[in-house]
């Protein structure tokens, strides 16, 4: 579910667009104008906005933008007012290119999308940069990595509910006995992770863990530096919960020293319409604090407001 609360009943994108020409002429950029439009129009009024201000002015919305803000409050702006399929697209090249273990970027992208989500992404990505996403992902993963994140961005899954019970079980023994082995990278292992359906995976889940005792995820906790592991386990939590995982990386890039302004903006971007209602709802649920006023606590200035905004804050 999500939280950004849009206008019923816009102006029309041309006005839109007229009003955001407003706020960037004269002296100074009108901040609050820009939030108040872009921050309550849905993906696909903001696309329409983009093209009426790209007919009516001969610029690309995303240019004068970058010319009139910066710092924080430019990033969660562009990333906003991007369609879905573009953001994803310029996130997982950014991620691709500045690629190290630990970003999980990609793995978001991969597994916490629809399959028709992630093909547009691809599309997108055709687009923009005039070469496929598993291109850049394999020209810049190396080992075990590579072996994971090149099928998980070039997969199409199954999204129907129908789910072959007697395989669950068997990839269930499957994974088990991998995991027991310490065979992280097994080639079967991967296989079952980047080319089954969710529905079927969580059925093999749900038998490893009642075959075994314990969720396969409390197995891959065995070495909590090895980045791998690490790896498979986000892959597994996007896949199965993404909202848990979703709170977490808000809840460690707010309360580490110093805010993480690019995991913040990155998770409240992609998720305000879709799951972030369920995302707060979580994060209230183990801080024992609201998620706005956490962000509210963590962040100022006109990058608080539109995050505020987002987050569906009703004096945002």
């Amino acid at each position: 579910m999500a939280t950004v609360k849009f206008v019923e009943n816009p102006p029309s994108p041309a006005e839109d667009a007229e009003q955001l020409r407003k706020a960037f002429v004269g002296w100074g950029t009108n901040e609050k104008l820009i939030i108040s439009i872009l921050a309550h129009r849905s993906a696909a009024h903001r696309r329409l906005i983009r093209q009426a201000y790209a007919e009516a002015y001969g610029e690309d919305l995303l240019v004068s933008l970058d010319n009139e803000i910066s710092g924080d409050f430019e990033r969660v702006v562009l990333l906003w007012a991007l369609n879905p399929a573009e953001r994803d697209a310029l996130l997982a090249n950014e991620a691709a290119r500045r690629w190290n273990p630990s970003n999980k970027v990609l793995i978001e992208i991969a597994c916490a999308r629809s399959s028709g989500q992630l093909f547009a992404a691809r599309q997108a990505y055709h687009a923009r940069y005039h070469k496929s996403l598993e291109e850049d992902v394999a020209a810049h993963t190396t080992g075990d990595f590579r072996k994971l994140l090149v099928p998980l961005v070039s997969v199409f899954r199954y999204e129907g509910e129908v789910v072959n019970a007697t395989l669950a079980k068997s990839e269930a023994k499957i994974l088990h006995k991998k995991i027991t082995e310490k065979a992280y990278s097994d080639e079967e292992l991967i296989r079952i992770i980047t080319t089954r359906s969710k529905a079927q995976l969580n059925a093999t889940f749900n038998h490893y863990h009642n075959e075994f005792g314990h969720p396969i995820s409390k197995d891959l906790k065995s070495d909590p530096k090895d980045d791998f592991i690490a790896a498979l386990r986000a892959t597994i939590r996007c896949i199965t919960c993404p909202e848990k995982y979703f709170e977490k990386v808000i809840r460690l890039a707010i309360n580490k020293l110093g805010t993480d302004e690019g995991a913040l903006t990155r998770v409240v971007t992609t998720r305000a319409e879709i799951d972030m209602k369920n995302i707060g709802e979580i994060y209230l649920k183990r801080n024992s604090v609201p998620l706005d006023r956490a962000v509210d606590n963590d962040t100022s200035g006109d990058y608080q407001s539109m995050l505020l905004a987002l987050l569906g804050r009703e004096d945002a």
